[in-house]
Formats: C-alpha cells, sequence, structure tokens
C-alpha cells in the first residue's frame, strides 16, 4: 500500500474521530443549556410580607410559580412545609424567591453579633428616613448625610442592632393580620467602628440622615452631590 493511501486513509480516520468528538460535545452542551433552561417550580412572594410572620400564614403572599432552573437559589423552597413552625426574620418583598435561610424559630435569639470594637449608637429619625419604618435588626444600611451645601453616603454597610418604632404585623380579634404602619419617630441603633462613631454623632445633631437598605452585596459605590451638580 502506498504512502499516499495510507495518508489519506489516516486523514479520513482522524476526521471521522475530530467529527464524534465534535457532535459529542455539542450534544453534551445542549444537555447542559437544556437542564439549566428547563423550568422547575420554586415559591414566589407575590405580596410584601412583615418580619415576623408564621408560615402557616403566608399561603395568601406566596404562589408557586416556574422559573429557569438556572436561576433559582439553592434556598429556595417549592412547599411551605419546608418551614413550618418559623417565622420571618425579615420582610419579604413581591417578586423574590422564598428562602429557607429568611426563617427562624419564634423563640430564637436574633440579635445580631456586634463586633468587640465596634460602637452601638442609637438615633431618632423620622419613618419617612428609616425606609418607612421598615427595617429590622440584623439588616445593613446606607448612612446619608444631607445638609445645604451637599449630600453623601457616608457609611457603607452599617449594621442595625436594633429598631423601635418600625411597621408592626398586628393580630387582629378575629384573627386577619394586618400591617401597622411605623410610629412618625424610630429609633434605630447602629453598630459602627469607633472611628466612625463621631461621624454618626455630628451627622445626627446637625446635619439631615437618611438611612437606605444596603445589602452585603450592594457595591460600594460613593457619590457626593452639591448645588451646582443640582443646579448648574
Amino acid at each position: 500500500m502506498s504512502r499516499r493511501l495510507l495518508a489519506i486513509i489516516s486523514s479520513a480516520i482522524l476526521a471521522i474521530i475530530a467529527g464524534i468528538l465534535v457532535f459529542n460535545y455539542v450534544n453534551q452542551a445542549d444537555t447542559r443549556a437544556i437542564s439549566e433552561l428547563s423550568p422547575k417550580e420554586v415559591l414566589v412572594v407575590t405580596e410584601q410580607v412583615p418580619a415576623g410572620t408564621p408560615a402557616e400564614e403566608l399561603s395568601g403572599y406566596v404562589s408557586l410559580e416556574q422559573r429557569p432552573a438556572s436561576t433559582i437559589t439553592p434556598e429556595a423552597i417549592q412547599t411551605l412545609d419546608a418551614v413550618a413552625g418559623l417565622i420571618t426574620v425579615s420582610e419579604l418583598y413581591p417578586g423574590e424567591q422564598v428562602l429557607s435561610t429568611r426563617f427562624d424559630s419564634p423563640n430564637a435569639d436574633r440579635s445580631p453579633d456586634v463586633p468587640a470594637d465596634h460602637h452601638e449608637i442609637t438615633i431618632e429619625l423620622p419613618a419617612a428616613r428609616v425606609i418607612g419604618g421598615h427595617l429590622a435588626a440584623g439588616d445593613t444600611v446606607g448612612l446619608f448625610v444631607s445638609s445645604e451645601e451637599e449630600t453623601r453616603l457616608l457609611l457603607h454597610k452599617v449594621l442595625v442592632t436594633n429598631v423601635e418604632g418600625g411597621a408592626v404585623l398586628e393580630t387582629t380579634d378575629d384573627g386577619a393580620d394586618t400591617a401597622q404602619p411605623a410610629a412618625e419617630s424610630v429609633f434605630v441603633t447602629l453598630a459602627v467602628p469607633a472611628p466612625d462613631a463621631p461621624l454618626v454623632v455630628n451627622a445626627a445633631e446637625f446635619h439631615g440622615v437618611w438611612l437606605s437598605r444596603e445589602p452585603a452585596d450592594a457595591p460600594d459605590n460613593s457619590t457626593t452631590i452639591d448645588r451646582e451638580d443640582l443646579f448648574g
């Protein structure tokens, strides 16, 4: 058999092997894509849920929906039986998946751990400046300071250790749950490192303070706005 014929046969065999490998790779990729996009059922919040709501009372606040598997959080649940006997430890908002990590025992101590080098400072603010009073211990907030000259985001992800006067869920005599609005003034206790404590005190004493809900994964972007930015 001539060398030329052997080369042709070898090339043909290599081409067949390469084709098989490409075919298998494409098939596996398609399988993975279909698996990620295939819809799975998950409980989703349809109406805002106050913190402290028993799982047994959530049926009117959530619905079972189908979402792509790749978008479902590992802690998401498909039935309220998974959190039976527990209560929500923070507010749940429409559109978010119901996560098992947002529930705990009614008797559990949910006071957040305060780092040893932090100071706890309580400030009094109008409810409108505390997200309408929809804030709870364990949340993290951004602290904005505003004066006539400028407004800036002073501190990021400040730990809230206590809230008094915030919005609460109350049960009426007939067993119905009603959300009670926050008081006009809300007392919020914040845990801050020692160097930041004077900043909080000064801001609360001499300037306007606003709190924003700032989760742990929010970007630490800070912008200062002055009169020129607003009015040119």
